[in-house]
């Protein structure tokens, strides 16, 4: 029996190790590294085909409530984008700011929150970025600023139940709604929202003195008055190219209206409990179809244009059941943890969730998301109960510390795309941003522990 918990530990470490440094590598997409390795792991093992079916099935269960919610909620997140639905909000911040260098950094903050509200980092930049970046330059504010304050607002509103991290910790930890898992953490939303405003005003004072300063010394021009409605038109044209709007929103107005009660309505049913979260989005998208696409080859159009971000997500969650369908049934996981409980000093076990989230932003630096909440988590999450941790607040703990360094991590593909929309530098904005985002993100640790979302 121990030499059996012995080799199950081996081949599980083996498993994790190759996922993460191929995944770290760029050497195998996450739907096979998840698909193929723990597959051979167990056949090494000596299970059967058959076992391997009856393992997938097991992960699938894990996972297929959080793969339908997935799909929908992107999609119509997406449809509220088509339909114009964040543009006038993103106008009037824009005009709220006057050219005031703090108030800029304010609304960059509130722009990042709501502009992620679809769960997607690339929808914020593209919607964000080519609006604040010429008020940056009109006033020679550091455009590294910009990412800043957009990152962290954003990293923050990803904490919602169709934000990748959550999806991915509900699937982990076999929550079948993500609600459930997005409760605890809705008091660490508010707080952050707010800490990243007075943040936003500190770092406000902090580049006015640093324009003035370079204005005196000759660095820097005298900054022009800025045309703030010039920029607003600038603004418009660009987003009718990015996001071209083909629904009735165009000749009705009003329609909008429509769109806000009924994200409110899709919201509010999930947080009321009224409906889980599949379901609400599953209605939610059928109704803004016939919102805002009234004729049905727009609906599919509007469909098929979504679909990809959507079934890519789909199919990494997927095959993580696999993986987690095998490390589970096969005794992989549980024997790891339990091997590592002979390791880890007993003052150490009962902190070590809070210790691996405290490093979860230099964490992102070194693994991708699905190598943290996939291959990490898991093995926190069952060395951890064995002290008692509650499987939640390890999970919590590893979310928001990890969370807020999404995009700081050049594993983000969306902040590929933030530096090529901002015309910036990878490298200079990890030197810019990172102690920030990861001062930060312990900041939002211990407030969570103070107000007992994180236990131990």
């Amino acid at each position: 029996m121990q030499q059996d918990n012995i080799w199950l530990t081996i081949v599980g470490l083996i498993i994790i190790i190759l996922i993460v440094g191929l995944l770290i590598a760029k050497r195998i997409s996450p739907v096979v590294g998840m698909i193929l390795i723990p597959s051979i792991g167990a056949l090494i093992l000596g299970y059967s085909i058959g076992d391997l079916v009856d393992f997938f099935n097991s992960g699938l269960d894990q996972v297929i409530n959080v793969v339908i919610m997935f799909i929908f909620a992107i999609i119509f997140f997406g449809i509220m984008s088509d339909s114009g639905l964040f543009k006038p909000l993103v106008k009037r911040l824009i005009l709220l700011t006057r050219g005031n260098v703090i108030i800029v950094c304010i609304v960059t903050a509130i722009i990042g929150t709501f502009a992620q509200l679809d769960g997607a980092g690339a929808t914020t930049f593209l919607l964000s970025i080519p609006a604040l970046l010429p008020l940056y330059k009109a006033l020679n504010m550091n455009r590294y600023l910009l990412l800043l304050l957009l990152a962290l607002s954003a990293a923050i509103m990803n904490m919602v139940p169709w934000g990748g991290p959550m999806a991915r910790t509900a699937s982990v930890l076999n929550i079948k709604n993500v609600n459930e898992l997005w409760y605890g953490v809705i008091p660490i939303q508010i707080i952050g929202f707010f800490l990243i405003l007075i943040f936003a005003v500190y770092l406000g004072f902090r580049e006015k003195t640093r324009i003035s300063r370079d204005i005196r010394s000759g660095k820097l021009p005298d900054t022009q008055d800025v045309d703030i409605h010039k920029l607003v038109e600038i603004y418009e044209h660009d987003q009718d190219i990015k996001f071209p709007i083909r629904g009735v929103a165009v000749t009705k107005p009003w329609i909008n209206w429509v769109n806000v009660a009924l994200t409110i309505a899709v919201i509010v049913a999930m947080l009321a409990n009224i409906a889980p979260p599949e379901f609400a989005f599953m209605i939610g998208v059928a109704i803004a179809l016939i919102i805002n696409f009234p004729n049905v080859d727009e609906q599919m159009s509007r469909l098929k244009a979504h679909a990809p971000n959507a079934l890519m997500m789909a199919a990494v969650i997927i095959a993580a059941g696999m993986f987690l369908g095998v490390l589970n049934e096969t005794g992989m996981l549980e024997s790891i943890a339990l091997s590592f409980i002979h390791i880890i000093p007993d003052a150490v076990g009962p902190y070590l969730h809070i210790i691996v989230g405290i490093f979860g932003v230099p964490l992102d630096l070194l693994t991708s998301t699905d190598a943290y909440y996939f291959a990490v988590l898991p093995i926190v999450e069952q060395t951890a109960s064995q002290f008692g941790v509650p499987s939640i607040s390890t999970a919590y703990s590893m979310v928001i510390g990890n969370i807020i360094g999404t995009f700081v991590s050049p594993f983000s593909p969306a902040l590929w795309l933030a530096i090529g929309l901002a015309e910036a530098n990878m490298g200079t904005y990890i030197k810019y941003a990172f102690f920030w985002v990861w001062g930060f993100a312990i900041v939002m640790l211990l407030i969570a522990m103070l107000i007992g979302v994180v236990t131990f």
